[in-house]
Parts: C-alpha cells; sequence; structure tokens
C-alpha cells in the first residue's frame, strides 16, 4: 500500500509539474516510484513507465481478488472492493498524468517560433 502512495505522489507531482504548478523541493529530491531519493532528476518516461506497471500490478491483484472471491476461495468481500478501487484509482490517477501530458504535448506543437 505504501508502493502505491509513493507512486501517486511521485504521478502527482508530475502533473504539478505539467499543470504549470512548483513543486515543493527540488528535482533532485523528488520520490521516485520506488520511493528511494536519487542524487540526479529522474526522467519523466521512467517515472511514468513504473508507475503503469504499478498499475497493472494493482489490477492484476483486483481480478485475482474478485476471482478468489467468485470461487469461494477465501477471499472477503472488502478485501475484493478494497483491491478493485485501488486498482481503479490508481488507472484514474494515470489517466490524468497522461491527458495532462498529452495537453502539454499539444501547446508546445501550437507555439510559433
Amino acid at each position: 500500500m505504501l508502493t502505491a502512495i509513493q507512486s501517486a505522489m511521485s504521478m502527482s507531482n508530475a502533473a504539478s509539474a505539467l499543470n504549470g504548478s512548483s513543486i515543493t523541493g527540488n528535482a533532485a529530491s523528488l520520490p521516485t516510484a520506488t520511493g528511494a531519493t536519487e542524487g540526479a532528476s529522474t526522467p519523466f518516461s521512467d517515472l511514468f513507465t513504473d508507475a503503469v506497471g504499478q498499475v497493472n500490478h494493482l489490477e492484476q491483484q483486483a481480478n485475482v481478488a474478485v476471482t478468489g472471491l467468485m470461487t469461494g476461495s477465501g477471499v472477503d468481500v472488502h478485501q475484493a472492493m478494497i483491491a478493485t478501487q485501488k486498482a481503479s484509482m490508481a488507472f484514474e490517477l494515470a489517466l490524468a498524468v497522461r491527458n495532462k501530458a498529452v495537453q502539454a504535448y499539444q501547446s508546445v506543437i501550437g507555439m510559433q517560433f
């Protein structure tokens, strides 16, 4: 769960940067998708790739939980619901970051030099 929260924080920071908001601290101290800080800034593509991987992992966990609930293999309803909500929220966050990235790309393309 902590990894998912740290991933969400990383994606939120990336979304803030795309939106033009200032990020508290410098880029060198931003947490990466693994939760560690690096001396050099991490490329956005690496952060996004890691975040998409974590979204996929949460989706797989949700599928396992729902399958376990349907087959009666000891998964509680609340565990399945929590897993599906985690996967849903992670997907929505990744989609919002992607939309901001596309919007930023389109605004750069539209600039006249």
